[in-house]
């Protein structure tokens, strides 16, 4: 097995998870991550100084990268930006995950410890399964999205590119949440919802279009 040499992109409270994470990988060395208080560490991994430094790192053989930024617009963006210099983006998958064997992944993917995901489902690039987040069968996941915390997908559920579902959000069997579509914390999901809105409570409504 060889040993990919990997930058991460961040270095905030989402990274902290990342790199317990990766850590974790022996196919992983944390060569540093990216940040504007370079000079300092995260977790003992050093803060190598901000993301002008990534066309030089990979020049010096750094050739993978995971960005690790909660936010999915700016998740986006940079997940673009270091695949155009040249980086192979890597999953961070906890070994406390569950994942099907049919289940399919893309690249820049986090799953958290306690995350669940079930046969066939299908998670897009760069997309972030949070802690104890359950997707079950035939989920289709979009890029970019964001599942967070002990968030509950019933089979067969759609969400578009960027779609962010807050902390403890419920979702039937069936339904199609939105590109960029934001879900409040704790909504439950009975009906689709549109792209490009801000939806919330029990059972979830549309409240503002964005």
């Amino acid at each position: 097995m060889s040993l990919r040499r990997v930058i991460l992109i961040g270095a905030g409270g989402h990274a902290k998870v990342i790199i317990d994470i990766l850590k974790k990988d022996p196919s992983v060395d944390i060569v540093g991550c990216t940040d504007k208080n370079s000079g300092t560490d995260i977790l003992g991994i050093p803060i190598l100084g901000d993301d002008s430094i990534l066309a030089e790192l990979y020049d010096q053989g750094v050739h993978h990268a995971f960005v690790a930024i909660g936010d999915n617009r700016l998740r986006s963006l940079l997940a673009r930006k270091v695949t155009e210099i040249g980086y192979e983006l890597v999953n961070a998958v906890s070994p406390y995950a569950y994942v099907a064997d049919s289940a399919a992944l893309g690249i820049g993917i986090a799953i958290m410890a306690g995350a669940v995901i079930h046969a066939d489902a299908r998670v897009g690039d760069n997309t972030v399964i949070n802690t104890q987040a359950s997707i079950d069968h035939e989920c289709v996941i979009g890029d970019y999205c964001h599942i967070a915390p002990g968030s509950t997908l019933s089979g067969n559920v759609s969400l578009g590119s960027g779609a962010f579902l807050g902390t403890g959000t419920k979702v039937i069997d069936g339904i199609r949440i939105g590109a960029w579509t934001i879900l409040g914390a704790g909504s439950v999901v009975v009906k689709d919802i549109p792209d490009s809105c801000l939806a919330m409570g029990v059972p979830a409504r549309v409240v503002r279009h964005l």
